[in-house]
């Protein structure tokens, strides 16, 4: 006769390493609604609890808040990468995807940006540099000709930084709204 499965303490099966992979998503998601909903100061049980899994799996997977937080954006660049990888993807397009994926992430933006020296969040600022400078041949429409890379990284701190200062409700409007403002001032 098989063997049962192991039990953790709340009488849950312990599927062991083979659920790790749907742990680990769990967790991301339920840190963005939890992180959303409370912000990035949320206990993070709060997060493991949201996620069924215990704080066990929860630091096996994300060591601490920053790991956490990087993951999502991980999340975030992958669709990034897929977005510029399709031909005919404008500098437009990216950039729209960009402020609509802040709207989803403010709280961790805020971790991120109290967390700037630590080198792995400016691995994220490279890669997204990288995918941006990648279609900078289609600009054209998003940016004047005195515009440089580094002017469109700074917008796109600035979308960031007011987008994640807005309440939920009004997060989308007031980045559709910062970025048609910041525009303006790239097409000069």
């Amino acid at each position: 006769m098989p063997e049962s499965p192991k039990t953790s303490g709340g009488g849950r099966p312990n599927l062991g390493p083979s659920v790790g992979p749907q742990n680990r998503a769990a967790l991301i998601a339920a840190a963005r609604e939890v992180f959303d909903e409370q912000g990035v100061t949320a206990p993070l049980s709060a997060v493991a609890r949201r996620a069924g899994v215990g704080q066990g799996s929860l630091y096996r997977h994300f060591p601490d808040r920053v790991s956490l937080a990087l993951a999502v954006f991980e999340e975030n660049m992958v669709e990034i990468d897929a977005l510029a990888e399709l031909p005919g993807t404008t500098l437009q397009d990216l950039c729209e995807l960009v402020t609509y994926q802040t709207e989803g992430v403010a709280a961790f933006i805020a971790l991120v940006f109290e967390e700037h020296a630590d080198a792995r969040v400016a691995v994220f600022e490279e890669r997204l540099r990288g995918v941006l400078a990648s279609k900078w041949d289609a600009r054209a429409g998003l940016l004047g000709p005195k515009a440089t890379l580094d002017d469109l990284m700074l917008a796109v701190g600035m979308v960031a930084s007011v987008v994640m200062q807005s309440p939920p409700g009004s997060r989308h409007a007031t980045g559709v709204a910062a970025w048609e403002l910041v525009q303006r001032g790239l097409r000069a």
